[in-house]
This record gives C-alpha cells, structure tokens and sequence, in this order.
C-alpha cells in the first residue's frame, strides 16, 4: 500500500447529534500504515451541562471538565493533527459529523477523506455475530481497557485498525479510502453490495433496520441518483444522524415511470408505515360524507371527522371540500337545509330556504337517494395505458367509480375490447385523495393514454 498517514479519533459528547451536543474528550493516534507514531488527549469543557444518562455511561461530569480546556482553545492543535491525513473512526459519520462542526465553530474549514472500521471490518472479516467496538474487541480478543472514554476506545481500533491493515489481502482499504468510493458517503451499516446493485430506472426502494424492519420508502426517477442522494450533504439534524445509522440494506422494484412509481410509495406507506415517511403521512384524509337515518326516519347527509369504525360516502382532506359537495348536492337535489349537517361549520354562516313545514318523508328521502345515485354513478371509471418496465410489456392503472382500484403490467401485445378489462389484470389496492390527484393530473395531462369506460379508444 502506498504510504500515508492515518488518524484515529474517538470522541465523547453530551449528546448524540452534533447539531446539539458538544464534544467532551478527544483522542487521536497517528498511524503510519505500519505501527502509531503519535497520540494525543484531552477532555473539553463542553460550556454546557453533561446529562445525567451520559456521565452514568462515560464517568465524565460537569466538574471533571470544569478545568479543562474549551474547544476553540484545542481546536488548532486538533486541525493541525488531522490535515492531510485519512480520518478513522469506529461508525466514522459519528465522530466526523462533530469535529467538522465545532472546527467551523471555530474558524476552521476542515474535510477529509474517511476510514470507517465498521465497515472495513464487515468486508475484510464478515460474518462475525456483531460489529460493534466492545463485541468485536471480545471476538478478536482485542484489549479494551477504559471503555467509553476517549482514549481507551481510541487505542482499541488503534489495535483493530493495524490488524485489519495485516488480514487485507484483497486491498479492501484502499478501495475504501479513495475519494470515488461509495464508501466515502455510504451509512456506516449499508453493505456497498446493496447500493451497486441499484438501476438507473425508475422504481419504488426500501431501507431496513437491523431487525429487517423497514423504515423509509422512497420513489425514485432515477434509483441510483435518489438513493445517493440521501447520504450526500452535511446535514447534522438528529433525525438524519440516527436515520443514517439505521439503514442496513436496501430493496427496490422497478417501475415503468414515474406515476407508477409515486402510487407504489403512496400505497407502501400506508401498508407498512415506515418510522421515517414523514411527509405522505400527512396527506391522510381528515372529513368525510356521511348518509345516516335518524329514529323519525328521515334520512341525514352530514360531513364529520373520518372515524375507522364509520364507513363514508366519500373522503376529502379538507372540510371546505367536504362542505362544498355537500352544499352542491342540497342544491341540485332541492333538499332541505335542515338534513344537512356541516361538520364544525356554524348553522348560521350557511344560506337557508324559508321553510315552514317538513317534505314527507318518502319525498325528502327520495331526494337523498336521487342526489347519492347521482353523485356516485357520475364518478368516472377509467384505465390509463402506458409504456412498461421493457418493451414488451405495458403497464396498467384502473380506476373505478372515481376510485384508484390496482394497477399492474400486462404483455405489450395484449388488447382490450373495453377498459373495464384491464381490472382483471390488476393487483388490487386501496385508494385515497391523493393517490386521486396524482392520476387525475396524469391523465389531465397525458389525454391519449385514457381509456374512459364505454369508448373504444386504443392505447397508446
């Protein structure tokens, strides 16, 4: 291997992200690639109160650091001790993320490129049962003395480091250290194996846990690009560091484009819920349409809160929305005001008829019927045809009465006489809104890949 300098870090923190914690003890070993030439320690005044939780981990409190120096006064030396030199670490994005903020802190524009030794032992020696620093030291019987303090880890992947230098015979590290290695940017935990295998297609992936739980679903145009650039950036926000940290492989499936690909993600999140989908969860459907009859046998049209147990008419994320059908119906359908309930809406901010006596019963409720046939019966059934995953294939969506039914992948060669075939040869899924507004501005913009029901229209 050509030679260069290595430096070994290990640090401890009043907390997990270095957004809001600050560094309390610093160690660093210089290596040559060949044995340590130079080491250096000291704690740091952290200018803020150590939590309970991590003196009871670390034994390093308010008063042990009390005269210790702060970052700014150490910061030069640590520069100095770490220009030019390959940065190594124990889950590398950790101890980095936080010297590269405080050293900006501190008026000091610092990068390097990155050796992690969690990864770099998974490939060097893989299969072990774990690779964490305390496992890994009792299964390869590396001495591991002071744990949880700076130094002490620090000389124990001093130790694994060197041996790791003598076990790689494939030259492991030195793929890993260069500046176009997926493992300069990839989670400490992500196999390379995983990312590689990923196509420049468009398609729907899956990040696991460690437990085969899994915690993001993403679409993408592009599954390679997306998927990078997830690990790209500096972003220190705890949320991204234990997000990093928690991805251990990665699944996709392709998809013929990009509208395939965002339904797949919709209706993923919703069956499986992933710890870090945040953003789709918020497009859940609030109000709905409710037809109920009450004891004088009357019939009801109310709009109220989406309850699981009460099955609607239909589902709107937004009361106006709601309010507005609901209004429209009552007018083209001339039924009393009094049978509409509006949800949180006050009774007299809406417009009422003067009315001195109550429709008949069978008349009133006649009108209900009529206004319920109508609205349902006018929602649109409709297929939308386009390319597939290959040439030989198509790719299918079929919507039923104004509601995504399935979508699928069907031979090339393969006609239909009438849209309503295509639900045959569809995977069934369940609708939303959203979902809704995704097809229809498809289809609003793509008019020549519809086949509205009843019309003989071919596909494109």
């Amino acid at each position: 291997m050509k030679r260069r300098e290595y430096a070994i870090v290990d640090i401890e923190t009043t907390g997990g992200n270095a957004g809001g914690s600050r560094i309390t003890e610093i160690a660093v070993i210089i290596h040559d690639g060949l044995a340590v030439i130079d080491r250096w320690e000291t704690l740091v005044n952290p200018q803020k109160n150590i939590p309970l939780p991590i003196f009871a981990l670390t034994g390093i409190n308010n008063e042990i650091v009390s005269d210790a120096p702060i970052f700014d006064d150490i910061a030069e030396k640590l520069f100095d001790m770490l220009d030019g030199r390959i940065f190594v670490a124990h889950n590398v994005n950790f101890d980095y993320s936080f010297i590269r903020h405080q050293l900006h802190e501190s008026g000091f524009k610092w990068t390097a490129r990155k050796l992690c030794t969690v990864r770099a032992t998974r490939k060097i020696r893989p299969g072990l049962y774990s690779y964490s620093l305390g496992n890994l030291c009792r299964s390869l019987d590396i001495p591991l003395n002071n744990r949880h303090r700076a130094g002490g880890d620090a000389d124990a992947t001093a130790i694994l480091f060197s041996r790791l230098l003598q076990w790689d015979i494939d030259g492991e590290i030195e793929k890993m250290i260069k500046k176009a290695s997926y493992d300069q940017r990839l989670p400490p935990n992500l196999p390379p194996d995983d990312f590689e295998q990923l196509p420049e297609k468009p398609g729907v992936y899956y990040f696991y846990n460690q437990a085969k739980k899994v915690v993001y679903v993403g679409k993408a145009v592009n599954l390679k690009k997306r998927v990078a650039s997830h690990f790209s950036g500096n972003n220190i926000s705890p949320q991204r560091q234990h997000f990093l940290r928690d991805i251990h492989s990665i699944t996709f499936e392709v998809c013929a484009n990009e509208l395939m690909a965002l339904l797949l993600e919709c209706t993923e999140i919703k069956k499986l819920w992933p710890a870090y989908n945040k953003a789709l969860k918020r497009f859940e459907p609030k109000f709905g349409l409710y037809e109920y009859e009450a004891r004088n046998g009357y019939r009801y049209l109310a709009v109220g809160k989406v309850s699981k147990s009460q099955p609607c008419i239909e589902m709107f994320h937004s009361l106006y929305d709601a309010t507005v059908l609901l209004r429209r119906l009552a007018e083209e359908f001339d039924i009393d005001y009094r049978f509409c309930k509006y949800g949180t809406t006050s009774d007299e901010a809406l417009p009422r008829p003067i009315i001195t006596d109550l429709p008949t019963v069978n008349e009133h409720n006649n009108k209900v019927e009529n206004a319920l046939d109508h609205y349902l019966s006018n929602r649109p059934s409709f297929a939308i045809i386009d390319k597939g995953r290959a040439a030989d294939e198509k790719s299918c969506i079929w919507v039923e009465n104004g509601h995504f039914y399935g979508m699928g992948y069907v031979s090339a060669d393969m006609g239909f006489s009438q849209p309503a075939e295509v639900r045959e040869y569809v995977t069934p899924y369940k609708s939303n809104q959203y979902i809704m507004q995704l097809i229809n501005s498809y289809a609003q913009k793509y008019p020549g890949k519809v086949l509205m029901q009843n019309t003989l229209s071919e596909a494109v």
